[in-house]
């Protein structure tokens, strides 16, 4: 690779890690970087986040990476820890960030057919995401391929992870409250037990839904917090309960808070509780195009070898990549993929994302700006035989 030190670049940005919106410091760095290849960076309207093209004839592809870090304390020992309280880089996108500039320093000494637009997005770690403000502004007008990588500590360093179709779920918030007049534990048919409410809509409103859409679906609808009562002998007059629901399927995640509605009112209006639903659409699922996948394959293929290509699982967790996907979102004309890169160092033991001590095997740094480099010229490749 080119003098560019992404190592450096990744440590720094970790040790200086920002939350959504406020990657005041983080764009900046990006900026000077990308001017200093000799190029022309654009911040978006928000105040942070960058966009920026290579080149400037032929079909227009572009890669994105996401800057912003989590609300979590870094528990690691290492010269690189976060120096901001409370605020880490436990998701790696201080790696997507690093790797996004290492392969922009190769692709601007080289010849591309056509042009690459990078998307350096805030805030990927808030519902609904700030891909919607790279949207917003425009910025995939003539993009017809758009592409991301993802760090997974499941994976050793070396590999990249590729599935086609539902690769991450959509992820929705529900809150729900129930009321009642409240009474007491011995007379429990005179009022409202509230407790027993709550606790037949945590038992059965998941079932209910799924049944209503389907096991092709792949819903979860799991509860996180529950909140009612303070005595024993006292049946209290309200409950809070909290929760997410995902699901793979792109059709049922524009329903969904239909479905969730109409089976609660079956659940509660039995018990004679009053009751108010707060649901929050989140990010859809991200459903990669099965032929973007085949020019993944091709890129790690080129730039890794056969070997170093693996199918990646389908995961739960949300991701607001999906926003760009023309097919889920309907925002853009864009097709795309998103990939998996290895980070875990050969020989350990697998590890989690959003942990205190997450970090990564700095080889796949290496690894990842080689892959997207060929990423971009397959990609342009293709689109100049369409």
């Amino acid at each position: 690779m080119s003098a560019f030190d992404v190592v450096a670049v990744r440590r720094d940005v970790h040790s200086h890690p920002e939350l959504a919106f406020a990657e005041s410091r983080t764009t900046e760095l990006i900026v000077e970087t990308l001017r200093g290849f000799g190029l022309e960076p654009s911040v978006l309207s928000s105040g942070t986040g960058v966009v920026c093209d290579i080149g400037s004839d032929g079909p227009t592809i572009a890669l994105r990476a996401d800057i912003d870090a989590l609300p979590i304390h870094d528990g690691k020992d290492v010269t690189y820890r976060s120096t901001v309280d409370g605020v880490c880089h436990g998701c790696g996108h201080d790696a997507h960030t690093a790797i996004l500039l290492g392969a922009a320093a190769q692709l601007t000494a080289a010849e591309i057919p056509g042009r690459v637009r990078l998307i350096f997005q805030p805030a990927e770690e808030v519902i609904p995401g700030g891909a919607l403000r790279v949207l917003d502004g425009d910025y995939l007008a003539g993009v017809e391929q758009i592409y991301a990588l993802h760090c997974d500590p499941r994976l050793e360093t070396g590999f990249v992870g590729l599935h086609a179709g539902a690769i991450t779920a959509a992820c929705d918030h529900i809150e729900i409250q129930l009321r009642g007049p409240g009474g007491h534990t011995a007379r429990p048919q005179l009022t409202v037990d509230m407790v027993r409410a709550v606790g037949l809509v945590i038992t059965q409103l998941p079932d209910l839904v799924a049944a209503r859409v389907g096991p092709e679906a792949g819903l979860c609808l799991v509860w996180g917090a529950v909140e009612s009562g303070s005595a024993a002998n006292a049946i209290p007059r309200a409950a809070r309960l909290r929760g997410t629901a995902r699901m793979l399927d792109a059709e049922v995640w524009h329903d969904m808070a239909d479905h969730v509605r109409a089976a609660l009112d079956e659940v509660v209006r039995p018990t004679g509780a009053e009751l108010e639903v707060t649901y929050k659409q989140g990010v859809p699922p991200v459903v990669n195009d099965p032929a973007a996948v085949l020019v993944q394959h091709a890129a790690a293929a080129r730039a890794l070898g056969e070997h170093a290509i693996t199918e990646t699982s389908q995961s739960m967790g949300g991701e607001d990549f999906a926003w760009y996907l023309g097919s889920t979102s309907g925002r853009s004309n864009a097709v795309g993929a998103l990939a998996r890169l290895g980070v875990r160092p050969p020989g350990a033991a697998p590890f989690d994302l959003h942990q205190a001590d997450f970090d990564i095997d700095e080889d796949a740094l290496d690894v990842g700006v080689r892959y997207t480099v060929e990423l971009a010229r397959e990609a342009l490749s293709r689109g100049t035989r369409r």
